[in-house]
């Protein structure tokens, strides 16, 4: 199995991983045949890359912090809480405390699993895709960090809904606090709109609500929506704040986004103690791979391959399984970047 471009798929080729809709179902199975149809369809849908199954890694599988069922259950909770709010009713904070308990008990189980975020999105499921992928990343951090499991699961709650102001109508004039009858822009920001929301759930924590409400506030008072600075800034938002910017980053499906794990990698420590906290970000580092498993590269040897497995503590330094056509077959070699340390990888294929 490889991630490609959805440019670069063949007709013939087989789906490497499902694709989800927006509510949690299936839309195309793994082991599908693509067709030209399907691949055109896909590229309506706003699917920029996709695993495929490729014959020359029939070994390589994609290890995941979370189940695909998790995943797809925190969808479904999800989707219907987005309905609910549509429709002006409470959120079901037990689904969403369920969804919740799974992604823990799952990164529990696989903690020493780094982070890949190579669900595949569409222009319908982005939002979804990416509410679960904070849920999973700041569990994944909030567990490095030794938070308890109490703390854990607030930051979870947060961290899955903290997206939801973005589907929700006009403030009303009644939900603005007293002293911001003024401030109307400031009240219509997501972020706000989705605090409003959520506080007013007796199963949702005020806590939880207030990551909704700051995940875009940054330690030097540059965000938004209230300027926060440093303290101000509950610590688990600034967790949220982290991993909210770096899945956009490594979003096909945002116009703005588009890099290379690595790169994002990159980005968000150039951006530490001024956007994001010192302490968040060296935990967020040593839990996502720089180079996910199944991505095609280049060494510095000149040898191209496919990113077999990771180094936990080492992600910068995965395996790499290079390969040449020689006559009508391929011959392979295993390289341990761990272990060749004078070979780097040097160019990432999209």
């Amino acid at each position: 199995m490889r991630y490609v471009a959805i440019d670069k798929v063949e007709q013939g080729e087989k789906l490497g991983k499902h694709i989800f809709s927006s509510d949690g179902r299936i839309l195309l199975s793994e082991g599908i045949t693509l067709t030209v149809g399907l691949i055109s369809k896909l590229r309506h849908m706003g699917v920029n890359t996709i695993f495929v199954k490729d014959d020359r890694f029939p070994d390589l599988e994609v290890e995941e912090p979370i189940s695909e069922e998790t995943k797809r259950k925190a969808m479904t909770a999800l989707a219907q809480s987005i309905q609910y709010i549509q429709e002006d009713r409470p959120i079901d904070g037990k689904a969403i405390s369920e969804s919740v308990e799974e992604i823990l008990n799952d990164v529990m189980a696989n903690s020493d699993i780094l982070i890949h975020l190579t669900e595949i999105r569409t222009e319908d499921n982005a939002l979804f895709v990416h509410s679960v992928n904070v849920c999973m990343m700041s569990c994944i951090i909030g567990v490095q960090l030794g938070l308890n499991r109490i703390r854990i699961q607030e930051l979870a709650v947060g961290a899955l809904l903290h997206d939801i102001g973005k589907l929700v109508g006009e403030v009303k004039a009644t939900d603005i606090p007293t002293g911001y009858e003024n401030e109307e822009e400031l009240m219509n920001h997501h972020a706000w709109k989705g605090f409003n929301v959520l506080r007013k759930s007796q199963e949702v924590s005020t806590l939880s609500a207030h990551i909704a409400l700051t995940h875009h506030e940054n330690v030097d008072g540059s965000g938004e929506p209230r300027g926060m600075i440093e303290d101000d800034i509950h610590f688990l938002a600034k967790i949220v704040a982290v991993v909210n910017d770096y899945d956009h980053l490594i979003s096909n499906v945002k116009k703005n986004g588009g890099l290379f794990p690595h790169e994002a990698c990159e980005r968000i420590m150039s951006l530490t103690e001024s956007r994001y906290d010192h302490k968040v970000v060296v935990k967020f580092l040593r839990c996502v791979a720089f180079f996910p498993t199944g991505t095609q590269v280049k060494l510095s040897n000149g040898a191209i391959g496919i990113v077999t497995e990771q180094h936990k503590g080492l992600p910068q330094r995965p395996k790499v399984r290079t390969f040449q056509k020689e006559g009508d077959h391929f011959t392979f070699d295993e390289v341990d970047l761990a272990k060749e340390t004078t070979t780097f990888i040097t160019k990432v294929y999209s």
